[in-house]
């Protein structure tokens, strides 16, 4: 599967979109007060694999294995294999934390495959009336229309909060929506995640883990929509309806939106990561920052999710998660897995780290690709696409596609963009 150039590989342009009105009826942010030093718990889950469940770091290097970047702040980061599912390091990889737009993910996941991306919806007052004060705002209006296509468009590249309400809306509500994300969290065996909102924004209670948004990042980038969508760098957005001055007729303006995802984009003090191809950022004032990112360097697929860094600069989970991908691919033949991403479906013993990784080797071994192994095809002009192939078979190669470069585009400050 080829993305269209025009939507991936381009140089962005800086753009200029208006102030976004919140709705008066919003809610305020709420996010449970975060100690300055919080501890891990003692003994979390051990779905993946035991050692997965023990609080610090989790590495057993080989001979001539590197070292492990010094001086990460991320209270939870997990690296792993995309393709076999082989956890490389880890640290706290099961502690239950605010996941803020992450969340997005397993919302793309669940609704994306249900709705036809050529149908439009006119946009009412109650599609957008439970998105929370403070939230990122692609810019959807009421009374206009838009596509599915366009909607998620603005979920995955500006994290539009009221994007994603839309879509709930078109899936039958966000209660229904937010029941549906919590089973397939569970199919997924997301086991740390509980969902109280389809966006992420903050609720108390609403958490997950390094480990569950690497699941659903995995399973996620299974899906060829989900792919261009993340892997998107800018696009246009169709704006207002309005009275041309000079002709008298309507016309609707369009708009460009930047994807949030860093590593994807760049900005002044730091640059696209080389492979990258995905997934997710997000955001809280107060639950800090997260980030889940797929990227791929020759024949490697690597997974890299990082939670809750030090405050300070928003810069910081992007930066942590590139040391962490260089590491990883860097490590990836030297380490001893010390876990692994369990396949979606039943566990025989949910906690058991001998049943995890049985459970995922018997799902690998069963998903044979239809097609035969993909193989990469190279990356040029920025730009990175696989052949594709299905299944959560070992070795199979994934149908990433590519990633636009873009030179520090700034924007207006995330505040609570959920």
């Amino acid at each position: 599967m080829v993305v269209p150039t025009s939507s991936r590989c381009v140089a962005v342009v800086a753009a200029t979109t208006a102030a976004l009105t919140i709705p008066a009826t919003a809610a305020p942010a709420y996010a449970e007060p975060q100690p300055s030093d919080p501890k891990p718990p003692a003994q979390m889950s051990t779905v993946g694999g035991g050692q997965l469940g023990r609080p610090g770091t989790q590495v057993d290097p080989g001979q001539g294995a590197p070292k492990l970047p010094k001086g990460l702040t991320s209270r939870s980061w997990i690296v792993s294999d995309a393709e076999t599912g082989e956890v490389l390091a880890s640290h706290n990889a099961h502690w239950k934390l605010a996941p803020a737009s992450t969340l997005k993910m397993l919302f793309a996941d669940t609704v994306l495959p249900k709705l036809d991306k050529n149908k439009t919806h006119r946009v009412t007052s109650a599609d957008t009336a439970g998105v929370g004060q403070g939230s990122s705002l692609v810019g959807v209006k009421e009374g206009e229309t838009y596509s599915v296509h366009d909607l998620w468009r603005g979920v995955f590249l500006r994290s539009g909060n009221d994007a994603v309400h839309v879509l709930s809306a078109l899936n039958g509500g966000v209660d229904a929506t937010v029941r549906e994300m919590r089973q397939h969290a569970q199919q997924l065996n997301a086991r740390d995640t509980h969902v109280l909102s389809p966006d992420g924004y903050d609720h108390k209670g609403q958490v997950s883990s390094a480990y569950d948004l690497s699941l659903f990042a995995r399973s996620g980038m299974q899906k060829a929509d989900f792919r261009e969508y993340a892997s998107t760098a800018q696009a246009q957005f169709p704006g207002e309806t309005k009275k041309d001055k000079k002709t008298g007729k309507k016309k609707r303006e369009k708009f460009a939106i930047q994807n949030t995802n860093k590593l994807l984009t760049g900005v002044p003090g730091l640059k696209p990561y080389p492979g990258i191809a995905g997934v997710k950022n997000g955001t809280t004032t107060n639950a800090g920052s997260t980030f889940t990112g797929v990227a791929q360097h020759g024949d490697r697929v690597l997974l890299v999710t990082a939670m809750h860094p030090k405050k300070g600069d928003a810069r910081l989970v992007y930066q942590e998660t590139a040391k962490l991908f260089d590491w990883g691919f860097a490590a990836a033949d030297k380490v001893k897995p010390v876990g692994s991403l369990v396949a979606p479906g039943p566990l025989d013993k949910p906690g058991s780290s001998d049943d995890a990784k049985a459970h995922h080797a018997q799902h690998a071994a069963q998903a044979k690709p239809t097609g035969g192994a993909g193989t990469a095809i190279g990356v040029t002009a920025g730009c990175l696409a696989l052949l594709a192939a299905l299944g959560y078979a070992v070795h199979r190669r994934w149908p990433l596609t590519g990633r636009g470069q873009s030179k520090g585009m700034r924007r207006r400050p995330e505040r609570a963009e959920g």
